[in-house]
């Protein structure tokens, strides 16, 4: 029985859409199926009132598997081959084949039998969220990203009073109808016409949770887990020496807003438990946004974008000089509500603002903020280590469409005849010479981190989805093969590449990486930049969809959980807690060039969202934000000075002006 299960639940992950296959540690993309709850909205305290409990299919989502080590290391060796010269190679293999034979053997025996004592959760849970809340560089640039609102298509609600009332009260009703249970679970549906109906959900709510998910497997349809989505409320990830720590209290009822660097706290959950009236809320954030208080000369926030230690440190101090509860207030907020006073120029503007801002009007340690620009541009921007990218899409779609279909407020209504001066408090916080030294410190190196970093952005609208998939190759794959090509055509050279993909279909699923360079690529990329005149159009054609096929394989692969970077870490995490020597393997050089990810990409593309971005993962690389649209592909690209990113987008363009001509059957011209 466990044998046919293992093999239905294998077979079932294969056939999860691209959608669901190519998400990303910092964004998902979603498909037509889902993108929004179905059910209608009842009343002004939820969303919607789902038929099926939220968290109904929670206890039967198949297990994360722990991949077979001969798998891993043959999935590594294939990443690594484009890389590394023969010497080079021949010596990685050597190791790898010596690993898997000696230490790692005995490793992944250990590994694998903690998994089957911990059947609660997934095997990489713990390491990861160990690696996250470990690191003590600064959040901002290393591991907060954002992703922009599109503007609502009524331009009047734009406003930033108006629509940030709006995202304030629709943000509430997400939380109450998630607590409630009354939250549609997240499922990819890949035959609707049979799974998303009041039908089947009828008949799917009386199937005990235990074996739910086999229920919706039955008529084609993936449940997602949910198990990250308490911590977008009521959270934060407190500073702490070596480790950080996530704190999450749900007695919290008030929304902490940020203005001119003033942090400012007023209840949007009564006493009843259910929202303020909106007119209220309208109310304290017009007081708020007329109030007249200058900006802090030692602002508080910028402390949340200093080392881990350093800021463990400060916090520290400003409990001991009496700031316990208002840190506490910071701390248990339902989250926080920036309101910026610039207008945004234009998209590199909005990048700059939303993934860092000028570090005084933010508090980057809350599960997520909303951020909103005077002209009411907005964006979330949201802390890392808790969860991925699933639930904050999730949450940003749903209140997209709840602030833009049902309006709480307009551009007509009047604030309520409350007392806003009583209601709204500014939280003041007592800072010695030292803190002020501090803060002031904080602020230098903020200013020295992001100056440090350039944004640039570009739209190729030659082609798009639409005809990729026409060719019957895929649209990921062929943005990959571009960056790629890119690189190749500016610095002369294959580099590590990293583009995540969800675990989510698995219990406590995290993600996996998918290693876009290989053999295949590379070889394609020679044959368009360095060879052009050598190859005929149906040989470069036939290169392409090489690329395409493979790509296929490598995300099928990482959306069961089979990739092999997961799995090697696991393995390295576990020989760290043992205290042993640490095995060659990840003392090759070419374990830590493989993981110095040059290249690191993110895909997104959502009704909801108009752009996202985040900064390099390492000094001398690229942050690829892309998304391939139905007729046109779109990147958003950061860099340091180590690198052109206005060349490499060039060469990106260049590159798919050159795969598009031979897909349309035009042959390459030298360049």
């Amino acid at each position: 029985m466990a044998y046919f299960l293992s093999n239905q639940i294998n077979s079932a992950v294969w056939k999860l859409p691209l959608a669901l296959r190519t998400t990303s540690a910092r964004f998902v993309r979603t498909k037509n199926q889902r993108r929004y709850s179905s059910d209608t909205g009842t009343g002004s305290e939820y969303l919607h009132r789902s038929l099926v409990p939220t968290m109904h299919y929670q206890k039967s989502l198949p297990r994360l598997p722990v991949p077979k080590l001969e798998d891993t290391i043959r999935r590594y060796l294939a990443a690594q081959r484009p890389l590394l010269n023969s010497e080079q190679y021949s010596n990685t293999e050597k190791l790898a084949h010596d690993f898997q034979n000696g230490t790692g053997k005995q490793l992944h025996e250990e590994l694998v039998a903690h998994d089957k004592n911990n059947k609660h959760t997934s095997y990489i849970s713990a390491p990861w969220f160990d690696m996250y809340l470990s690191a003590r560089e600064s959040v901002v640039l290393n591991f907060n990203p954002f992703m922009s609102f599109n503007p609502d298509p009524k331009p009047e609600y734009n406003d930033q009073l108006v629509r940030a009332t709006n995202m304030v009260c629709s943000a509430v009703r997400f939380m109450k109808t998630l607590r409630a249970g009354l939250l549609e679970p997240e499922v990819f549906h890949l035959n609707p016409a049979k799974s998303n109906t009041d039908s089947f959900k009828k008949f799917i709510r009386w199937v005990p949770s235990s074996i739910s998910w086999f229920g919706a497997y039955m008529v084609n349809a993936y449940p997602l887990d949910m198990s990250q989505y308490f911590r977008l409320f009521n959270s934060t990830r407190i500073p702490k020496p070596k480790r950080d720590e996530l704190f999450t209290d749900e007695k919290g009822r008030h929304l902490l807003v940020m203005r001119r660097g003033n942090l400012y706290i007023f209840d949007a959950v009564g006493r009843d438990g259910n929202l303020v009236k909106p007119a209220e809320i309208l109310s304290h954030l017009k007081y708020i946004l007329a109030d007249s208080t200058p900006a802090p000369a030692f602002p508080l926030g910028v402390l949340t974008s200093e080392n881990r230690d350093v800021w463990a440190g400060l916090r520290e101090k400003l409990l001991e000089a009496g700031n316990g509860e208002a840190l506490g207030l910071v701390d248990n907020a339902l989250f926080c509500l920036c309101l910026d006073e610039e207008e945004m120029r234009d998209h590199i503007h909005i990048s700059h603002n939303m993934l860092h801002g000028n570090g005084c009007n933010r508090w980057y340690d809350k599960s997520f903020s909303i951020i909103l620009t005077k002209d009411g541009q907005a964006a979330v921007n949201f802390e890392h280590s808790w969860g991925d990218g699933v639930a904050v899409l999730r949450f940003q779609n749903e209140v997209f469409k709840d602030t833009t279909e049902k309006p709480l407020v307009g551009p007509g209504s009047q604030p309520a005849a409350v007392d806003s001066a009583s209601a709204v408090r500014r939280l003041e916080f007592k800072l010695n010479a030292e803190l002020q030294h501090g803060i002031t410190k904080a602020k230098e190196n903020f200013h020295a981190a992001v100056s440090k970093l350039t944004i640039d952005a570009m739209e190729f609208k030659q082609g798009g989805k639409e005809q990729l998939k026409k060719k019957k190759l895929s649209p990921d794959a062929i943005a990959q093969l571009a960056f790629q090509m890119g690189f190749l055509r500016q610095y002369g050279q294959t580099v590590a590449t990293y583009e995540s993909c969800s675990t989510a279909a698995f219990r406590h699923g995290r993600t996996e990486t998918i290693r876009p360079a290989s053999i295949h690529t590379q070889r394609c990329a020679q044959a368009f930049v360095q060879q052009p005149d050598q190859h005929g159009v149906e040989q470069l054609q036939g290169l392409l969809d090489a690329c395409s096929k493979y790509h296929g394989q490598l995300t099928k692969e990482a959306a069961m959980g089979q990739g092999f970077d997961r799995h090697l870490f696991a393995l390295r995490y576990l020989a760290n807690s043992k205290g042993i020597t640490l095995p060659s393997l990840y003392q090759d050089p070419a374990y830590a060039a493989i993981n110095h990810n040059i290249l690191s990409t993110s895909t997104l593309t959502s009704p909801a969202v108009s752009l996202g971005g985040f900064a390099p993962v390492v000094p001398d690389g690229f942050g690829v934000g892309y998304g391939v649209h139905d007729d046109w592909i779109g990147c958003n690209v950061s860099s340091y000075p180590a690198r052109n990113v206005h060349e490499f987008l060039r060469c990106v363009h260049k590159s798919l002006e050159d795969i598009f001509n031979v897909i349309e059957g035009k042959p390459l011209k030298s360049s």
